[in-house]
């Protein structure tokens, strides 16, 4: 086993780390703190342009790279480096910089974060957008082949929803032991907190907030104009909708209506602060995957929500939902009017959210059980590939394939 003292983690990412913009990035700082906390060596490397919004990494203590894609010397930095573990942020991080670890750093841990299960979410939106209820045959797509294909040619995968656990092992017939189920892990809610957060009565309004270059968040601001919104107004008509989210486009823009009080406020600065102003957070998510992060800052700042089975998927286990799950039209409109209007019922289901983040979302159990297995697997690496033949066979492919692809898009490159 390598000392605990002596490790470095190489985190790959597609992005920099935006945590007020997206779940993602506030998974990725989860990941980093618990890395830190076992005094671990972190660096971060991106091949993505700076952003506004993207958290100073060396203000958190970890060293910051700029690397390039399809390029030698990402060859020469990580040999360099020789970290004991590299974490690929997403999938299609890992087809483009896997090989090259496996090469330069064979004995490197290699773990990919799945952040969400891509190809469920591509697949739902493929049916949604057909119109057709969703089976499993959607899943039989070349994104699946290919995040599939990357879950087999690391040492651990991260999972973040129990969902896409039982889908991997059940469906995919992944082996449990290539996979490490994760959620958010989060400081728990207390007293002082909760005592902080505005009463049922000094709140108002509607809230909801999210990515907008993410496909699902789109889908769920246009369902709120078109269809649920106008129903509420008919009932509450005093009530204002607040849209905010990253990343606005200008079709987004478009929908800004004062005369219908649906207003289009952009990106939240701090989106709990806005949340905790609001009485009801509203996610009517018709696709998606993974741990929504607008439910979990609904939580955290004592908002109950309404929102869909896919919105709630994975993210309560046998605990009470903070608010109302719904999923047909009418249902949506008259949940979100009662918890907007009884009194009772929002703080039982603020309590309900409670409950979640200090059960559910427990900071120091998912974390110390997954610097267990991480240590485990690292210990007996040799064993633990000998037993997962595909991904030996995927690497290899791999490492004839895209290893060459990338050598002729480098001198494409060079000579232009």
């Amino acid at each position: 086993m390598v000392p605990k003292k002596n490790q470095h983690i190489l985190i790959l990412g597609f992005v920099w780390p935006e945590p007020n913009s997206s779940a993602a990035g506030s998974r990725t700082l989860q990941l980093i703190e618990l890395f830190q906390l076992q005094g671990w060596k972190v660096t971060f490397a991106s091949a993505a342009a700076d952003s506004e919004y993207m958290v100073d990494l060396n203000n958190l203590g970890v060293n910051k790279v700029r690397i390039e894609l399809n390029n030698t010397s990402f060859d020469t930095f990580i040999a360099h480096l020789q970290p004991t573990i590299v974490l690929f942020d997403r999938y299609i991080i890992e087809e483009q910089f896997g090989w090259r670890v496996a090469e330069n750093c064979p004995n490197a841990l290699r773990i990919l974060d799945t952040i969400d299960l891509h190809c469920l979410r591509l697949a739902r939106q493929k049916a949604f957008k057909e119109n057709v209820k969703f089976d499993p045959s959607f899943l039989m797509s070349d994104n699946a082949k290919r995040e599939i294909a990357s879950i087999y040619r690391c040492d651990i995968s991260l999972i973040i929803s129990d969902y896409e656990m039982k889908l991997l092992q059940n469906y995919f017939k992944i082996d449990k032991l290539l996979l490490h189920y994760i959620p958010f892990m989060l400081n728990p809610i207390d007293e002082k907190i909760i005592s902080s957060w505005q009463s049922f009565e000094t709140r108002k309004h509607f809230i909801t907030i999210g990515n907008f270059l993410h496909e699902p968040n789109w889908d769920a601001v246009r369902y709120l104009k078109q269809d649920i919104w106008p129903e509420i107004r008919k009932e509450l008509p005093e009530a204002e909708l607040h849209i905010y989210g990253a990343y606005l486009s200008q079709k987004v823009n478009e929908l800004h209506n004062p005369k219908e009080r649906f207003f289009i406020k952009g990106r939240a600065f701090d989106a709990k602060e806005v949340v905790s102003k609001a009485k009801v957070c509203l996610a009517p998510l018709r696709f998606g995957a993974g741990i929504k992060g607008k439910l979990i800052e609904a939580m955290q700042s004592g908002t109950p929500s309404v929102t869909t089975d896919i919105g709630a998927e994975g993210m309560h286990g046998t605990y009470e939902w903070n608010g109302e799950i719904i999923n047909d039209l009418s249902s949506f409109v008259n949940a979100a009017i009662k918890l907007y209007t009884d009194k009772t019922f929002w703080q039982k289901s603020q309590g309900n959210g409670v409950t979640i983040v200090n059960k559910f979302y427990s900071k120091k159990t998912p974390g110390n059980e997954f610097i267990n297995q991480l240590l485990q697997v690292q210990n007996n690496l040799n064993n633990h590939r000998l037993n997962n033949f595909v991904g030996a066979m995927l690497m290899h492919h791999t490492m004839a394939g895209t290893k060459y692809m990338a050598k002729w898009i480098e001198g494409k490159n060079n000579i232009s």
